[in-house]
C-alpha cells in the first residue's frame, strides 16, 4: 500500500480525561484507503527531546470527510505536546504504515482492548459493521477514568466494561468478564489490542477454546518503515518487524 506524508489541520482537540485527548484531523484533499490495525507515524514540532515520530494508531476515519481521528494517551514528552495541539494547527503524518486486522470468516466477533489499546478497535468495528459483521466490545481499564470513547463504541455495537477496582462493569481484568464465558462457544474471532500482559492471557484464552486471534501489538517503533530494528517481535519465523510485519499478529504466531 502506497505510504503518504501530508501535513492534516487539527479540526478539535476533544480532552476525555487527564491523560488522554482525541485529535480530529483533516486532510488537504482526498484522504487514501486505510485499514483498521494500521498507523500513522506523527512529526511532533516544538520539542527539544522529540527528534523521531510518534507512532499513533488511526482511532477512525472518514473518507467522505476526508478526516482521521487519533486517540493519544500523554505519556512522555511528544505526546504532552500533540495534547497541546489547537483548531487549525498542523500535524505532519506519514500514513498509512503497517498491515491490517482481517475480516472473519464468520460474523460472531469480540473486540478485546486495554487502556489505550482501544485506540484501533474502533475503526476496526466501523469496518467490520460496514461488511455485514455486528461486533461486540470488551473494554478493561484500572478505572472507571480509564474507560474511554464508551459512546462511540456503543453506536456500533454491544459494549462490556471491566475495571480492576470494580467503579464500573464488572471487578477484575477483561478474561473474568462473564461475556468470555457464557459466550465462548458463540465466539469464532477475536480481536486484541492493550497491554502485552493482557493479550498474552486473551490469547491464550482464545488457543485453548480454538478461538482465532489477532492481536495488535504496541511495541516501541521508532521509525516506522523496518529499518532501526527496536520493534522487533518474536516469532515463529525468527524476529519481524512490528511496523512493516505487523502490528498485526496472529497470536498462535507469536513466541510469547
Amino acid at each position: 500500500m502506497k505510504k503518504y506524508i501530508d501535513d492534516f489541520t487539527v479540526l478539535s482537540n476533544e480532552r476525555l480525561n487527564h491523560e488522554y485527548v482525541v485529535l480530529n484531523l483533516k486532510h488537504p484533499s482526498q484522504l487514501p484507503d486505510m485499514l483498521p490495525g494500521q498507523f500513522v507515524e506523527v512529526k511532533v514540532e516544538n520539542g527539544p527531546n522529540t527528534f523521531l515520530r510518534r507512532p499513533i494508531s488511526i482511532h477512525d476515519m472518514d473518507k467522505d470527510q476526508n478526516t482521521m481521528k487519533l486517540l493519544v494517551q500523554e505519556i512522555g514528552e511528544g505526546t504532552r505536546l500533540m495534547g497541546q495541539l489547537k483548531e487549525g494547527d498542523k500535524l505532519n503524518l506519514v500514513y498509512p504504515l503497517g498491515n491490517s486486522f482481517s475480516l472473519p470468516e464468520n460474523k460472531r466477533v469480540l473486540l478485546v482492548g486495554g487502556g489505550c489499546g482501544i485506540a484501533p478497535l474502533l475503526f476496526m468495528g466501523r469496518y467490520l459493521k460496514a461488511n455485514g459483521v455486528q461486533p461486540q466490545f470488551l473494554l478493561g481499564a484500572r478505572t472507571e477514568e480509564g474507560i474511554i470513547a464508551l459512546d462511540e463504541f456503543k453506536k456500533l455495537g454491544e459494549v462490556h466494561v471491566t475495571t480492576e477496582d470494580g467503579s464500573v462493569g464488572t471487578k477484575g481484568f477483561v478474561i473474568h468478564h462473564p461475556v468470555v464465558k457464557t459466550q465462548t462457544p458463540e465466539i469464532d474471532m477475536i480481536y486484541t489490542c492493550g497491554p502485552e500482559a493482557m493479550m498474552k492471557v486473551v490469547a491464550k484464552y482464545a488457543l485453548n477454546h480454538d478461538i482465532k486471534c489477532e492481536v495488535s501489538l504496541e511495541n516501541h517503533m521508532a521509525c516506522g518503515i523496518g529499518a532501526c530494528l527496536v520493534c522487533v517481535a518474536d516469532t515463529l519465523d525468527g524476529n519481524k518487524c512490528t511496523c512493516t510485519d505487523g502490528p498485526v499478529f496472529d497470536s498462535t504466531y507469536l513466541k510469547w
